[in-house]
């Protein structure tokens, strides 16, 4: 079903649009003093995510992204200083997870991994192997001095899946808190980002999906001025001889990850939240909360697919 741009007031002076963006559902929600202002102001951030859509996206050929993969074992592209600062942001977190989270991802060859009925077996791990042997994050060359983006073997791709709509929800916040909006979320398909309260003034009170009843929490935190994001394999994945494995490819390996059902991370920058879900799956429980517990300002809950929950040291759930 076609998600259709809708506009509605939820509550006392609380508005929301609900749209198409990036490929995914937004919803943008602001308090304001009546509907025109809340129109105005949610068209602020409907346009900066059109904006970061266009800088980030495959789909057009023009685009940094496709230029960079254009050029991809010939030459370096010179890309404007968002971009290049938002790869190397990306190039750090790569670096922390050891390869977990990596923008070449998109180099991956996806005719080994078709998660529908038609696929009954898995591959040899040799074969995996070879499937994602392009992605290496080390091969994506910055030049600070020149602003320029280089992809040292010719195949390779980045892509910005795991990371582009955290970062357009921080660019939308920005933009409307810099307007004079001092309570709202954006949504961006589960990754969003919160600032000031609810109308009433309590903090605003997020779910956390439950992987075995999509739509329903299995349970809530209440947050403000915080960003939460979650990865899962709910949503797509195949059973294989009664094993579940999950869609999320591990790009160190080839194969898919297995024991993890989600990974909720809660932080102050959305784009990190987004960031850091995929890695922890892919580095497992463990590391995982280890990693996470090392970080400032960051916290994690994980279920496994016994549905146990483990969380980082620092929260709470509900």
């Amino acid at each position: 079903m076609q998600l259709t741009d809708t506009f509605q007031a939820i509550d006392r002076n609380l508005y929301r649009r609900s749209l198409k963006l990036m490929g995914n559902r937004f919803d943008i929600s602001v308090e304001a003093g009546n509907m025109a202002d809340a129109e105005e102001m949610i068209e602020l951030a409907v346009s900066e995510i059109r904006r970061i859509e266009q800088l980030l996206t495959t789909f057009n050929e023009k685009s940094l992204t496709n230029q960079i993969n254009e050029m991809a074992g010939i030459a370096p592209v010179k890309v404007n200083e968002e971009f290049f600062q938002l790869v190397k942001r990306a190039q750090r977190i790569s670096a922390l997870t050891q390869g977990a989270f990596d923008l070449s991802y998109g180099s991956i060859d996806k005719r080994l991994w078709n998660f529908d009925t038609s696929l009954k077996e898995l591959p040899d791990r040799d074969t995996a192997k070879e499937m994602v042997r392009l992605i290496n994050y080390h091969n994506i060359i910055l030049d600070e001095v020149g602003g320029t983006i280089f992809l040292k073997e010719k195949g390779m791709r980045i892509g910005f899946g795991g990371i582009g709509k955290g970062y357009a929800a921080d660019r939308a916040k920005q933009v409307l808190t810099g307007a004079g909006v001092k309570n709202g979320i954006v949504n961006a398909s589960g990754d969003l980002t919160t600032w000031g309260n609810q109308p009433n003034g309590n903090p605003w009170t997020i779910g956390i999906a439950d992987p075995d009843s999509a739509g329903k929490p299995f349970s809530y935190i209440n947050i403000t001025d915080m960003s939460v994001a979650t990865s899962g394999n709910y949503e797509k994945f195949i059973t294989i001889g009664g094993k579940r494995y999950s869609h999320t490819i591990d790009p160190r390996t080839g194969y898919p990850v297995t024991g993890i059902k989600s990974v909720t991370i809660i932080s102050p920058i959305a784009e990190l939240a987004d960031a850091m879900a995929t890695p922890v799956m892919v580095m497992g429980i463990k590391v995982g909360l280890d990693l996470i517990n090392q970080m400032n300002q960051m916290a994690c809950i994980i279920i496994d697919e016994q549905q146990k929950v483990y969380t980082s040291k620092n929260i709470t759930v509900i």
